[in-house]
């Protein structure tokens, strides 16, 4: 029999062979399967989860939504009670009134100070007309002493009515002095009103904004999670009422770091989503992760230790979801998605 002829026994083992090198060429993309698309698997659906939660603290009285339920910007979701805190409020305003009454009493002063010093300075003009008076009634009286016309306690009365009028004079010169020094400590103390005034402004927009946190709204629009907050819960600032999740979606993929070379901004990406039948949904590459994941987890890899296997390690590429694609309206923050890049393709969309 010719050497040509085998066996099939030996024609399997050669056929499977072959086909195990070939399955292990296509598993490492070696040639002749070498391709320029990139996938991974390792990739899932991201959105900005917000957790709404209280910044006072009371019993909830009213829970306005229901799990899943969508909600828009400003909705109220649930509200605590107010009472505390609408009192809170009156006790603000009530202070703030008085304040300012106390700062217009002390204008008030001011011009009954000004007026103070204004008739204190016509009491001076006053006086110093009788001192002049007193002066020239002396200087007569003494004229008249060494004359021989005019007695002894003559000159002895002229002479105590301008001793008067001098004391009369410094008197009232001291009386516009103090009126002065009123008028200037009532403006010291106005800042110190004017000081109360703004405290008390401040304290009433402190109770103002607590009285608007007792109602919870929705700060964007979106999708609700599971309500966690029940009607007559106790709750403090920082509990955790529900969950509210924006439409606005994004992909992370994390593609090997062997994966990367070629990879640009604005190629376009094609994106299969488990949860929609495998469903082919269009993208492009946002931006790429400025730092391999190994860097971001909380306990960090040693690789100085011990002996060393050299791993793969893995970088986020964030992908945007292209516009107009009705079937992205389902995609929901955490699903599995299957991320493939052709790193021959130009990119379509700018780089941001």
């Amino acid at each position: 029999m010719s050497r040509l002829v085998r066996s099939p026994i030996e024609v399997v083992a050669v056929l499977a062979g072959i086909g195990g090198i070939m399955l292990v060429l296509y598993a490492w993309h070696l040639p002749p399967f070498r391709t320029s698309v990139e996938t991974t698997d390792d990739a899932y659906v991201k959105g900005y989860v917000t957790i709404i939660s209280p910044q006072v603290s009371g019993y909830v009285t009213d829970v306005r939504v229901k799990d899943y339920e969508r909600v828009k910007q400003g909705e109220v979701l649930a509200t605590i009670d107010d009472r505390i805190y609408s009192q809170k409020l009156a006790q603000a305003r009530a202070t703030l009134d008085g304040q300012k009454a106390a700062q217009a009493n002390s204008r008030q002063q001011e011009l009954v100070a000004r007026a103070q010093i204004t008739s204190s300075q016509a009491a001076v003009d006053s006086v110093q007309a009788g001192l002049t008076r007193a002066q020239l009634a002396w200087e007569r009286i003494e004229s008249l002493v060494q004359k021989g016309i005019s007695t002894t306690s003559d000159a002895e009365n002229a002479q105590a009515t301008l001793d008067q009028a001098k004391a009369a004079v410094d008197q009232a010169k001291a009386a516009v002095e103090v009126a002065r020094q009123n008028l200037t400590t009532i403006i010291v103390n106005r800042a110190s009103l004017e000081a109360g005034v703004a405290g008390a402004e401040a304290a009433l927009r402190l109770a103002d904004i607590d009285l608007q946190n007792a109602t919870i709204i929705a700060p964007r629009p979106g999708r609700l999670g599971e309500i966690g907050v029940r009607l007559g819960q106790y709750v403090t600032a920082g509990t955790q009422l529900l969950a509210l999740v924006p439409d606005d979606v994004w992909i992370i993929a994390n593609f090997k770091e062997t994966q990367l070379d070629g990879m640009q901004v604005g190629q376009p990406v094609t994106i299969s989503v488990d949860a929609l039948g495998h469903r082919r949904l269009n993208g492009h590459v946002q931006s790429f992760s400025p730092a391999a994941g190994s860097e971001f987890a909380v306990i960090k890899p040693d690789n100085a230790t011990g002996n060393f296997t050299k791993v793969a390690q893995r970088v986020g590429v964030r992908v945007a979801i292209d516009p107009g694609q009705p079937e992205a309206e389902r995609l929901a923050p955490g699903l599995s998605v299957v991320v493939s890049i052709d790193k021959n393709s130009q990119p379509q969309v700018p780089a941001n």
